[in-house]
């Protein structure tokens, strides 16, 4: 399905973003490869919009969702999984044929794709703790199958050795034999610490080495701060929420302030772990 001038509000959680100038949601992959050997302009792709920042002037482009690509397949510890699965479905797929070991992914507002772009991780767990290998697609529409050894992985980042490509699935293997944590826990845990249900991109900025984020913000007294419509979480300093029709200039503009008011205080520079485009 092709559109065209769709509002990227609709599709990001912090519900903000102008208009992308082509919207494509392939059937398959096959759908999707096709796509691409035709295209010829800029691409987005997309999950759930849980980790994204599109600017009030839009993207003039291409946002491709993932959304149709779901199948999922396991065969004793192993589990193939497409890009637009949820990481949700995805943790309770993998409790109920007893493959344990992704119960954190339960607390991720996110999909496959997602996670293997950026290692989504929470809780002590990352994603590509479990991920045996991958399959991409370029921006030509040719598949590739690439190793773990095919990427440098680390903390909120994934680099590839071979540049525009973009993950379609993944294949993940698990060898625990009991639950490593308890998902309703880990669950209660998120609801009680962070402003769930308010339009957020949950954490903005990667924990600094041997730091927090969110206690450098609040040891500066910026929770409650607002610019625009933008404001700082009074209940997790590291989440921004879109209390009053914010625009995504008010959300970049404040994550530029507590940039440099935590840098005059501390000589610290917080990373974005949320993407602008």
């Amino acid at each position: 399905m092709l559109l065209h001038n769709e509002p990227m509000s609709l599709h990001c959680s912090f519900r903000t973003g102008g208009l992308a100038q082509d919207f494509f949601i392939p059937n398959d992959v096959t759908d999707l490869s096709n796509f691409l050997k035709a295209n010829t302009k800029p691409l987005l792709f997309l999950g759930l919009g849980s980790n994204l920042i599109v600017r009030d002037q839009g993207f003039e482009g291409v946002v491709i969702k993932l959304s149709n690509l779901k199948q999922i397949n396991i065969e004793k510890n192993t589990l193939y999984a497409e890009a637009g699965i949820t990481l949700a479905k995805l943790s309770r797929l993998c409790r109920v044929n007893h493959l344990y070991g992704c119960e954190f992914l339960s607390a991720i507002p996110g999909t496959v794709g997602g996670a293997l772009m950026m290692n989504a991780g929470t809780f002590g767990s990352e994603f590509w703790q479990y991920v045996v290998s991958a399959t991409t697609i370029n921006q030509s529409g040719v598949i590739s199958k690439r190793t773990k050894d095919n990427f440098d992985i680390g903390y909120r980042y994934v680099h590839a050795q071979y540049a525009n490509e973009y993950f379609i699935n993944a294949t993940l293997e698990f060898n625990q034999k009991e639950p490593q944590q308890n998902i309703k826990q880990l669950l209660n845990k998120r609801n009680q610490h962070q402003p769930i249900g308010k339009a957020s991109c949950g954490s903005v900025f990667k924990n600094p080495k041997n730091n927090f984020a969110a206690k450098l913000i609040e040891q500066s007294q910026l929770k409650g701060i607002c610019i625009g419509g933008a404001c700082v979480s009074d209940k997790h300093a590291n989440f921004i929420i879109n209390q009053n029709k914010a625009s995504s200039a008010d959300i970049i503009n404040l994550i530029t302030y507590i940039q440099q008011t935590v840098k005059l205080n501390f000589g610290i520079d917080l990373e974005l772990e949320v993407v602008i485009k």
